[in-house]
């Protein structure tokens, strides 16, 4: 006769007919049942352990597969080999210009790069790399704790399945930009404030670090400021910790210490570069729109990868989790304990949203809703020349409430008895989107978005990885060395070698060699002065000395060209592009033929020369090359809004019209 204990009839009770069921010991039943809780939960543990060493060893073997430092990339690193020589926070000495848009990133590699003294590269290489795993652990463990940790069933990795698997996230797993930073913060966040949602009893040291950290969102990147708003606006108005302060000194406090570092920064910012905010956002025009655009920058990365299919699974397989978690008498239960009865007035709904705050739903809903209005923002400003790489942050963060998924095997096949009904069916959904997500993440690992790797589309954007590998020829395209293959650059180096008097590099037409604009005789005092004007600022600044001085078109180092106006229908990234008749002139450059490379006009030199002569240009150039006097820092941050928004018309001769100045190449009336 088999043995069964049926769950409602108790041990020892006779059954109908009068057949006794077997007896067994009450203390054996809890023993035995204490057993298979506990090896559940050591089940539980294993899978969820393997879970995450599992995603993180793909992430960090895709991202060293990949690895390679890009061209902006080494953007940063001029500005850091500028901080340890002791220039200050420039690109070019003596002019102040904020290259990096994000300032974290920046002093996170320059004070590794103090600490190790190892190279630059490979500082920034190990940190970006370490910082892409670290991001996919914490998401994962934010994730576990939304859906009651290993108790609530198998955590299988989901969404960091779905976030790994996309190509340009293991190539941005490297690369020497911020992303790695980027999605790290918000894995942290993400966690921190799960666990500030769940906690019975809030401790004020990681209350008041929670809010710090949130605090650090523009330092990290502009558009996580909209992140870390919302999070500390999500913070102050819940319910704050226990203490002995009046309410109102203790948000005092909390503003306090959030903006402590930010505010202090951004005053010192306004004073020290004469702008709101980094340079690069000027010569972008961040606050531009470009709709068109940015649809199809988004449809880039979400089409060839058919990557709405994983989120449309994960959101619905979520929606299940959570429906065959919910208790069904807990409606009841809240009404038999008078919730029907709850203050409607308005006071009583604003304590209630208080509440609802401080809640895991409430963190669940500021990380996808921000995410969602990060990809409105994106598609707005017109995404980027980078396939990908601008709505990786946002990708992530929509993942971050999916990062692993809750499956929870029903108890009747937990022990063993054939047959699934009622919620139980959840399972089956959930795990069979598990897979489902698994196989997808196989095809999209293996698809290649973008097939024309030397050149750009007419979309202008670009595989930016396999792009700098086939111009260079190298695989992995790390160190400043390795990009002296790519076109012009032996010839940079070479060219001005055999300059010692110093001059002017512009590059030709022909796609290997230069123009050479030379410097005014004598030789000054200080030493001969070279200037390069190029768009690619990262392996030009980084394959020459520190005093050179290294200006772009674009503007990203430029203020000249960064103020002028943006390009209706230029590319993407790349929507300015300053003529070169006025680096001429502004680096002081023989302007004359047959000095003067031949495809250039004296004519538009000599407006140039007028043009720039505009007292509110002077003003605006003064701003980063004037010395840091109290007077000049002080000028700086009250005309800093003013700076920002001033524009010049890159033709000379308009800009004088613009301006009001007499034009010296006009006829006489």
């Amino acid at each position: 006769m088999s043995l069964s204990i049926s769950p409602d009839v108790e041990v020892g009770e006779e059954r109908e007919g009068g057949a006794p069921t077997a007896q067994l010991p009450v203390g054996g039943v809890r023993r035995r049942a204490g057993e298979s809780a506990v090896r559940s939960s050591r089940l539980s543990r294993s899978v969820f352990i393997g879970g995450i060493l599992l995603t993180a060893t793909l992430f960090a073997a895709g991202g060293w597969q990949r690895r390679w430092i890009a061209d902006d990339g080494l953007i940063v690193l001029r500005t850091v080999r500028n901080l340890l020589a002791g220039n200050g926070p420039v690109f070019n000495a003596g002019e102040r210009v904020e290259a990096n848009t994000s300032t974290a990133w920046t002093y996170l590699v320059w004070f590794f790069s103090w600490l190790t003294q190892l190279r630059l590269e490979y500082v920034v290489l190990g940190i970006a790399l370490t910082l892409s795993v670290l991001a996919v652990v914490f998401a994962m463990l934010g994730a576990a704790r939304l859906w009651g940790g290993t108790g609530s069933g198998l955590l299988l990795p989901a969404g960091m399945l779905v976030y790994i698997a996309v190509p340009p996230a293991r190539d941005y797993a490297t690369s020497g930009l911020e992303s790695s930073l980027v999605i790290c913060w918000l894995a942290v966040l993400w966690w921190w404030l799960i666990r500030w949602s769940q906690a019975e009893k809030v401790r004020l040291g990681s209350f008041f670090g929670l809010v710090f950290f949130a605090g650090l969102s523009p330092l990290i990147r502009p558009e996580m400021t909209l992140v870390g708003a919302l999070a500390l606006m999500m913070i102050f108005l819940a319910p704050l910790p226990e203490t002995r302060l009046r309410p109102w000194v203790f948000r005092v406090v909390v503003v306090a210490v959030a903006g402590l570092v930010p505010i202090c920064y951004q005053i010192w910012r306004m004073g020290y570069y004469g702008l709101p905010y980094p340079n690069t956002a000027v010569a972008k025009d961040a606050g531009g729109a470009k709709w068109k655009q940015g649809f199809v920058y988004l449809w880039d990365l979400v089409g060839p990868y058919w990557l709405w299919v994983p989120l449309l699974v994960l959101a619905v397989a979520a929606a299940l989790a959570m429906w065959s978690r919910r208790d069904p008498g807990a409606a009841d239960r809240r009404s038999e304990t008078g919730d029907q009865a709850q203050d409607t007035s308005l006071r009583g709904r604003i304590h209630r949203f208080s509440l609802w705050l401080r809640t895991p739903a409430a963190v669940v809903t500021l990380m996808v809703g921000s995410g969602l209005l990060l990809v409105v923002y994106e598609i707005r400003v017109g995404g980027d020349f980078m396939h990908g790489r601008m709505l990786l942050p946002q990708l992530f963060s929509l993942l971050l409430p999916v990062a692993v998924l809750p499956v929870r095997v029903p108890a009747a096949l937990a022990n063993g008895v054939a047959g699934i009904r009622g919620r139980d069916w959840a399972f089956v959904a959930v795990l069979a989107a598990f897979a489902g997500t698994a196989g997808w993440a196989l095809f999209a690992a293996n698809t290649t978005a973008i097939k024309s790797g030397t050149k750009i589309s007419s979309s202008g954007i670009v595989d930016e990885r396999v792009y700098y590998v086939l111009n260079t020829g190298h695989d992995h395209p790390i160190r400043a060395e390795d990009y002296l293959d790519y076109p012009r650059m032996r010839a940079m180096v070479r060219d001005i070698a055999n300059t010692p008097e110093g001059g002017l590099l512009l590059n030709s037409p022909s796609y290997m060699m230069w123009y050479v604009a030379p410097a005014p005789a004598p030789v000054p005092e200080t030493g001969p002065e070279h200037t390069v004007f190029f768009l690619n600022l990262g392996m030009t600044s980084m394959n020459v000395p520190l005093s050179v001085r290294v200006v772009d078109q674009m503007g990203l180092a430029y203020p000249l060209a960064a103020h002028t106006e943006r390009l209706a229908d230029g590319r993407i990234g790349h929507d300015k592009n300053l003529y070169p008749d006025w680096v001429v002139v502004d680096a002081g450059m023989v302007d004359k033929h047959p000095w003067l490379p031949w495809y250039m006009d004296e004519r538009w030199v000599t407006q140039a020369r007028t043009a720039l002569s505009c007292p509110a240009t002077q003003d605006l150039l003064s701003s980063s090359r004037s010395p840091l006097t109290f007077d000049r820092w002080r000028h700086n941050v009250q005309q800093a809004l003013e700076f920002s928004k001033y524009r010049i018309d890159r033709v000379p001769k308009y800009e004088i019209e613009r301006c009001g100045l007499v034009d010296p190449t006009a006829p006489p009336k």
